[in-house]
């Protein structure tokens, strides 16, 4: 078993419990309590973006609540990024049109060079520049992103890049995208990990030129898309870090990501739990309420049992990235138990609401779906497992 196991306890005995950030949590619901079920489901008829919710949580400062103050940002910790991701989710909103901008800057802040920092940071704060797209998975590679195919060779001061990704959120209500390349073939690296490098993509200046995106309709409205490179030139001030250890700057921001939207999932329990529990009161079937009943009492304790228990391990999981520790077991934990738990919630609120569960506008069948799509994107719960049984217990490596 991996020695440093005993973290997982650091980092519960660091993380404020309780409800910490209560003026932030305040004001994100104030904000929420403005963009109802019906707001979302008229986008979902219309595949459209959520541009006004988006626009007033810039303005309220809170998707720059993790940017630097040098910078003019908040320069909140993770944990706070990740309270006001789960009070969206808790009010029935959701927080994937916007969320991609808290991990993203995460990344360059801790990998970027001065000017691109000086460039970019204070854009995204004031939110003039939004970052909100991540270029990694492509469609014959999936989650075994170390075989990527996306090249990117230099030719002067600009890499040329020809490839393609696939489920690439947001793409066409961006200005910059984080793109993962392999600057050196497979072939001639020594380790598999080396030889992938993160190149920043400016969308509206290379629309057109070397740069094509198309949108995939799917059951949830993520606005993600299929993006194809042909011969896109990318300066070459826009590498982020070194050449070819971009795999380790990638991996550093997937734990924040993990963290961030594994408060997403605890709001969704949340939001579960709530409107269960409430339904279940005031719901009277056979002469009295149904939450009367151990058929719906059962699953509801349980599904609030997960929900407190994963709660527990995002907290552990973002005050370990905040002391700058090494996270990436408590990441992991963190996200498979938040998306299990939010499922849980989701199954016991749609049974519990019964044929009404269906009907949009109980808005249960929404979080529903959304709730499923947890359990394999951003990282599919297999491959949590398959790293907590190699990188965690020490088993035989799986794939």
């Amino acid at each position: 078993m991996n020695d440093e196991t005993h973290q997982a306890g650091e980092g519960l005995a660091a993380a404020t419990l309780g409800r910490d950030y209560a003026e932030i949590r305040d004001a994100v619901a104030a904000i929420c309590a403005k963009y109802p079920g019906a707001y979302w489901r008229k986008l979902e008829d219309t595949t459209g973006y959520a541009t006004e919710f988006v626009k007033e949580l810039t303005d309220a400062g809170f998707l720059s609540a993790l940017v630097p103050e040098e910078y003019g940002g908040a320069g909140l910790p993770l944990r706070a990024g990740g309270v006001i991701l789960e009070e969206i989710h808790a009010a029935g909103c959701e927080g994937s049109s916007c969320h991609a901008q808290m991990y993203m800057m995460h990344m360059l802040l801790r990998n970027g060079s001065k000017a691109q920092k000086d460039k970019y940071l204070p854009g995204i704060a004031s939110g003039e520049i939004r970052f909100q797209s991540f270029g990694v998975t492509e469609p014959t590679t999936g989650s075994n992103t170390l075989q990527l195919k996306t090249l990117a060779v230099r030719d002067g001061d600009h890499y040329v890049v020809n490839g393609q990704k696939i489920w690439t959120s947001r793409a066409l209500h961006s200005d910059l995208m984080t793109l993962l390349v392999r600057t050196t073939p497979l072939d001639q690296v020594k380790r598999r990990t080396d030889g992938l490098s993160v190149l920043l993509v400016d969308i509206k200046q290379s629309l057109g030129k070397g740069l094509t995106i198309r949108p995939i309709e799917t059951m949830v409205n993520h606005q993600t898309n299929e993006v194809f490179y042909d011969n896109l030139r990318v300066p070459v001030e826009n590498l982020v870090g070194e050449e070819g250890k971009g795999f380790r700057y990638i991996l550093d921001g997937m734990n924040s990501e993990r963290i961030l939207v594994a408060h997403e999932s605890v709001g969704d329990a949340r939001f579960f739990i709530n409107k269960a529990v409430a339904y279940a009161k005031e719901r009277v079937v056979f002469g009295r309420p149904i939450g009367q009943n151990q058929g719906i009492q059962f699953p509801l304790a349980r599904a609030y049992s997960e929900y407190r228990a994963a709660d527990l391990m995002v907290r552990a999981g973002a005050a370990l990235f905040q002391a700058g520790k090494n996270c990436g077991e408590e990441a992991n934990l963190a996200r498979l138990q938040s998306s299990e738990a939010s499922w849980t919630a989701a199954e016991a609120c749609l049974q519990t609401h019964g044929g009404f569960g269906f009907a949009r506008e109980y808005d249960v069948e929404r979080k529903w779906r959304s709730a499923r799509v947890q359990r394999v994107a951003p990282i599919s719960t297999n491959l949590i497992l398959a790293y907590i049984g190699h990188g965690v217990l020490g088993l035989p490596k799986s794939y």
